[in-house]
């Protein structure tokens, strides 16, 4: 045979390395050349430097270096329970370990000291798996003792995330100030701001003596923007703890004023920059909700559902207590408002002025405070805690410019100026204190090419002619500094720039619309259902539900409703818990 010719055959023993290991195990444990012996208490274990130097770094600096270990036969670890150090030499020998609730503890302090650092982390996991809201704020403590990262991570995941459960262990409560300003100051914590609030008042409580000068330092940590005023005016405001506080009026003063300026600025106001500034924290989901509105060009609906972006799928809500006939909906402080409409499940239909309310904590229907008149084909739009009613057919049926405010910091409504020119179907948006109103007909039907602004802080109209305005039944949202307008019996989109005072068109349709809902979510437009008029002038309803995109000028499909839909609500609500949803 040709040598140069000749195939090499790379051969590898894949149980060659713990057939050795099980033999050199079987000789440790026959003492047969064994060289030195670990000594803990009263146990002895016979080993071989050689297994043990390339174990562990530690047992390399013992041996390898001019340590006395090196020449002694006899090494007494100190600190190392025997049964403790036997496993960890079982360990090296064959890989194998058993690790529970009443050895992890001395066996993670041994690993470290000896430098296993994969036992260590077999440790981590396993304390890991015993992770509960209950024990997560111990094992946060224990893993800075162990100074184990892993460990610590988790821990503190499970406590941000659970924190509804975690606040009310009595471990919160041994928290010093510094680590509860630590998790409460966290934009990943996910509670409540009102929660918040009454975990610091908990915490001082516990210790009144030594903390009650901590209330100022700990209530900052509070994002006073997203709590619903009823609570932050009647229920915060007269806490005796924040009542002691001179800085803690002060900051509750100043949302007051914030709110009664009806502005997004704070006037000068330095002390609230970071406050009113800070973000929602990651309990709060924004959701799309749709309800309402003519069902499969049937029956007015009764449905409510709510869109589940993981699964991609609708869920269905509790239904509204009664039909509604072109209501208005809006969405305040996590609440769903139901405003109006006229009542078809009744002999004689009767023009409302019921409010209807839903929040998703509770998936539950509950009647707020009336309006002052009966609407329906109204407008609703919300603006910070305010919800403006305009126009639409009042109780006799007609044409109306009335337009009245409910005011959430005392539930109470108010009439306010009317609107300039009574229309029916504009498009309206809020934005920079103002409510814009696109568009519309009048009484006898023709199109309105009106702006109609009004001026929330001032309570005052103003209106300007605009020939690029000649829309009917079309929905308007407003997202950065733009107000979208989406069809209208015509499949043009336009944006109107609110600075600029100019209108600029974007992507169509892909048919003529009206009577569809749109919302904004994550800077994005959402449109769903509608009519349609074909190229025919035949009008079809649509279960779509479709997406724009203005940074690219772009429609996708979104997938579609569970059935047709026409004159509904559809928003973005913002949720705090999901454990209502039913799957479609």
């Amino acid at each position: 045979m040709d040598p140069s010719a000749a195939e090499v055959h790379h051969y590898k023993d894949e149980d060659h390395s713990s057939s050795l290991l099980l033999q050199l195990n079987r000789l440790r444990q026959e003492s047969i050349l064994t060289d030195v012996v670990l000594c803990s208490g009263s146990m002895q274990i016979p080993c071989h430097r050689n297994v043990l130097v390339s174990s562990s770094p530690y047992f390399r600096a013992m041996f390898c270096n001019n340590f006395v270990e090196s020449q002694q036969t006899k090494v007494d670890l100190k600190g190392f329970p025997s049964g403790i150090l036997s496993s960890i030499i079982n360990y090296v020998y064959t890989g194998l370990i058993s690790i529970s609730v009443d050895v992890v503890l001395p066996l993670m302090q041994a690993a470290s000291m000896l430098q296993y650092g994969r036992l260590f982390e077999a440790c981590s996991s396993f304390l890991q798996e015993q992770l509960r809201p209950n024990n997560c704020l111990s094992m946060i403590r224990l893993s800075d003792i162990m100074n184990c990262n892993s460990l610590r991570d988790k821990a503190k995941e499970m406590a941000m995330k659970s924190f509804s459960d975690v606040s009310a262990s009595e471990d919160l409560c041994e928290l010093s100030l510094q680590e509860l300003m630590g998790y409460l100051d966290d934009d990943s914590l996910c509670a409540e701001e009102e929660q918040v609030f009454e975990t610091l008042v908990a915490w001082i409580h516990h210790d009144p003596m030594s903390r009650c000068g901590a209330i100022s330092d700990l209530f900052k940590k509070v994002r006073l923007r997203y709590i619903h005023p009823t609570f932050l005016f009647q229920f915060i405001a007269n806490d005796p703890l924040i009542q002691s506080s001179t800085l803690c009026t002060e900051l509750i003063e100043s949302v007051r004023r914030l709110m009664f300026s009806v502005g997004t600025k704070n006037n000068g106001d330095s002390s609230m920059d970071s406050l009113w500034g800070a973000p929602r924290r990651c309990t709060y989901d924004d959701m799309l909700l749709v309800v309402g509105g003519r069902k499969n060009n049937e029956l007015t609906s009764r449905e409510a559902l709510a869109f589940d972006e993981k699964s991609q799928k609708w869920q269905w809500l509790a239904k509204l207590p009664v039909r509604l006939y072109k209501a208005s909906y809006v969405a305040l402080h996590s609440v769903l408002y139901v405003l109006g409409g006229l009542t078809t499940n009744t002999k004689d239909s009767q023009v409302s002025r019921t409010v209807y309310t839903l929040s998703l904590k509770t998936n539950q229907w509950r009647i707020a405070e009336p309006m002052l008149q009966p609407h329906f084909a109204h407008h609703s739009v919300s603006y910070l805690h305010f919800i403006f009613v305009l126009g639409g057919l009042g109780p006799d049926r007609q044409l109306t410019d009335s337009m009245e405010r409910y005011n959430s910091m005392f539930n109470q409504w108010e009439s306010m100026t009317p609107m300039p020119e009574a229309v029916l179907h504009p498009a309206v948006a809020a934005t920079n204190q103002r409510i814009y109103v696109f568009g519309g007909e009048d009484a006898m039907q023709n199109p309105v090419r009106l702006i109609q602004v009004y001026h929330i802080g001032r309570n005052m109209w103003s209106k300007m002619e605009n020939r690029m305005v000649k829309n009917v039944s079309a929905p308007a949202v407003a997202t950065e500094e733009k107000i979208y307008i989406v069809g209208g019996y015509t499949r043009r989109v336009i944006a109107y720039d609110t600075k600029a005072n100019r209108f600029i068109k974007c992507a169509n349709l892909k048919e003529r619309r009206m009577h569809h809902s749109a919302t904004v979510l994550h800077n994005k437009l959402y449109v769903t259902g509608g009519r349609y008029i074909d190229g025919h002038d035949v009008i079809g309803d649509l279960d779509t539900f479709e997406c724009y995109d203005p940074k690219t000028d772009t429609w996708t499909c979104k997938g579609s409703l569970p059935y047709k839909l026409f004159d509904h609500g559809f928003l973005t609500l913002t949720c705090v818990s999901q454990n209502w949803a039913k799957s479609s």
